[in-house]
């Protein structure tokens, strides 16, 4: 590759007195954004660029005491934009994207173990001319391979600094900082040439990169390969094995929540116990009367009944990251592409799904990336049937109600939720595609990352986020809908006076028998149906009647459309749980109807667990629904649908098992 001119740059010429945009850019894989973790300590907000829904992140860097903007770019192959990722990465560094000005530094990160097919792409970057620094990240995995690369053979035919990394352990992450700063101080004139820049610039086709990338890779990399990669393909030809990389697949998911049962358990019962002697506690300070219940009831037991489940949203996280981290994620893809692809779903939809059990709303404004629009839309109507975490609290509340004191057939039946989950996705899917929206997908072309040794503290970082961010909804959503949710179960509140009069034969029955707390009791179920909730439970009642559900169940599936997680704290808040000393699970599982039944009995139970499956996530997954399909035809048909399949499936479920368990 020869000498270039100088390229001009638009909108440039900042000096070290300005925050300048620094951009970090690399291959799919190449650890860009483990180094912009790394870089910014996760101080990163997630955004959407203008016209697009590829996410990147961004975050504040601080240089010499100078506060820059690190930008972290989609992973990409080339500059041609063929992907919207790349699409995204491109205009980008080009300042085509809305008001986002063109980055004033380049991190071009490469992978060490991959050198000559990131150079490729390393190239198109360097004849941007823009002031670049290369991060070669994964260097100890190259070394560890066998491999040893000329830093200083690489500077100089690239004509830009090298720093050899490794982001994962934090290797030399202060020699490229102090490498940053010294660039970032370095007035931005409006031109740069680059060594590495090929004659022609932009007419340079792929087979001449290529050429110069392996030639360059030959003269910079001594050593070759040991036999890790023979292990990784030794491995990869048991999980990645049409039908034994599903079974696979299976039987770790199923060790995957039968753990995250049983370590959970221990800190649920701490929490649970916790926050009943927190309200009983805070009752025997406070006069008996409304307040004392607002706080009792509402507050400590409608967010208390949430927080209790937080446990097992962060072991949960914990292992998928550790898995992620591992490389074995990347083989479930490939493993369930196959399976996929013959139910009419494109390989590029894996990714989506795999981000709607976090949320569906970014997956399905991630599903852009799919280009057919069919298979696009086929996509957006399955998302919502994945799990999401909001659903976590309610299925770890059904499991538990349904086998208290066996972590293994509880974590077996969570596993099982999640494979009906996606059972009755791909089932769906495949009559979709046959029926209102036929056509052939596309497969699924994704890089199998190395197996690596998984990050404990990348885990523990990612499942403290999420957890995070739980503990805020129930610290905002839960709390507002706790207390209004109290507000109308308590209000008005009827004297026994005001009650019908067959109500009032009972309680007279049960006050002369001298059983006062059976008299409470009645009398506190009595007083809450009167509710305006009661009224609202009673009046619904009648359609939730054949799914085995009361009134004030009714009431938790019906609050639960704003927020899957509102269910919970609806229970919490309706059957009394923070006034009771056994906490949320213990007041359910006590829990009876107005004939004095219990409520949560296993058909009921098996019930709610598969309306939650398939029934509509919530109102603000409707709503980008409708905003990405650009109308309300297919968000109106997604919900008819999804409520018929949850309903007629609870129906079924608890009616037949009503039949053979003769409960």
């Amino acid at each position: 590759m020869s000498e270039a001119t100088s390229i001009p740059l638009p909108v440039l010429g900042q000096t070290s007195q300005a925050a300048m945009s620094i951009a970090l850019v690399g291959n799919p894989n190449a650890g860009k954004t483990t180094l912009f973790n790394a870089l910014t300590g996760l101080r990163a907000k997630t955004a959407n660029f203008p016209g697009t829904t590829v996410d990147h992140r961004q975050a504040t860097i601080v240089l010499d005491g100078q506060v820059h903007q690190l930008v972290d770019l989609p992973g990409a192959y080339s500059l041609e934009g063929i992907s919207p990722e790349e699409e995204v990465t491109r205009d980008a560094l080009m300042g085509k994207l809305g008001d986002k000005a063109i980055p004033d530094v380049i991190v071009l990160v490469l992978d060490a173990t991959q050198l000559t097919r990131n150079l490729v792409f390393g190239s198109q970057i360097l004849e941007l001319g823009r002031p670049t620094i290369v991060a070669l990240n994964m260097i100890d995995e190259a070394e560890a391979n066998g491999l040893e690369i000329s830093v200083d053979q690489l500077s100089e035919e690239l004509g830009c600094e090298v720093v050899p990394i490794a982001a994962r352990h934090g290797r030399n992450l202060d020699e490229l900082l102090n490498k940053l700063t010294a660039l970032v101080k370095q007035p931005v004139t409006g031109t740069c040439g680059s060594s590495a820049a090929c004659a022609g610039c932009s007419g340079c086709q792929y087979s001449s990169r290529f050429r110069w990338a392996t030639d360059l890779t030959r003269r910079s990399v001594q050593g070759e390969q040991t036999g890790r990669t023979y292990t990784n393909e030794k491995i990869d030809r048991i999980v990645t094995h049409r039908w034994v990389g599903l079974a696979c697949f299976a039987t770790l998911m199923a060790v995957v929540f039968m753990l995250i049962f049983w370590l959970a358990s221990f800190p649920m019962d701490w929490l649970d116990g916790m926050f009943a002697y927190t309200s009983e506690l805070v009752g025997g300070f406070l006069p008996e009367g409304d307040f004392r219940d607002l706080i009792t009831e509402g507050l400590i037991g409608g967010v208390g009944g949430m927080l209790v489940f937080l446990p097992q949203i962060f072991i949960l996280f914990f292992m998928i990251t550790l898995l992620e981290d591992s490389g074995y994620l990347a083989r479930a893809a490939f493993v369930m592409d196959r399976l996929m692809h013959r139910v009419g779903l494109p390989g590029k939809a894996f990714v989506p799904f795999l981000a709607a059990h976090a949320c569906a709303i970014p997956a399905i404004m991630s599903s852009r990336v799919i280009d057919d629009r069919r298979d696009r839309l086929n996509t957006i109507l399955i998302i919502p049937l994945m799990t999401c975490s909001a659903r976590l609290p309610v299925f770890a509340m059904v499991v538990a109600l349904m086998f208290p004191d066996n972590a293994m057939l509880a974590g077996l039946t969570f596993a099982a939720a999640y494979a009906i989950a996606i059972i009755g996705a791909l089932a769906i899917s495949f009559v979709f595609r046959r029926t209102i929206l036929p056509g052939k997908t596309k497969p699924l072309v994704i890089e199998l990352p190395p197996y690596r040794l998984p990050s404990l503290r990348n885990a523990l970082t990612t499942s403290l986020d999420q957890s995070r961010l739980f503990v805020r909804k129930a610290g905002t959503t839960i709390l507002v809908f706790s207390l209004v949710l109290w507000v109308l179960a308590t209000y008005p509140k009827a004297t026994p006076e005001m009650l019908p009069t067959s109500m009032q034969d009972q309680l007279s029955q049960v006050e002369a028998s001298g059983d006062t707390e059976a008299y409470d009791t009645m009398l506190a179920q009595a007083q809450s149906e009167y509710s305006i909730a009661g009224r609202m439970g009673k009046f619904i009642q009648p359609v939730f009647a054949p799914l085995g559900y009361d009134w004030r169940l009714s009431v938790g599936v019906i609050n639960s459309f704003a927020a899957r997680e509102v269910m919970v704290s609806t229970l919490a808040v309706l059957y009394g749980a923070g006034d009771e000393e056994e906490g949320l699970l213990g007041s359910l599982r006590q829990a009876r109807d107005s004939g004095g039944s219990l409520v949560f009995t296993t058909p009921t139970c098996l019930s709610l667990l598969i309306f939650y499956i398939f029934a509509m996530q919530c109102f603000p997954t409707l709503v980008v629904v409708k905003r990405e399909l650009k109308g309300w035809k297919w968000p109106a048909f997604q919900l008819v649908y999804m409520t018929l399949v949850a309903y007629v499936g609870a129906l079924i479920t608890y009616q037949a098992s009503r039949y053979f368990l003769g409960a």
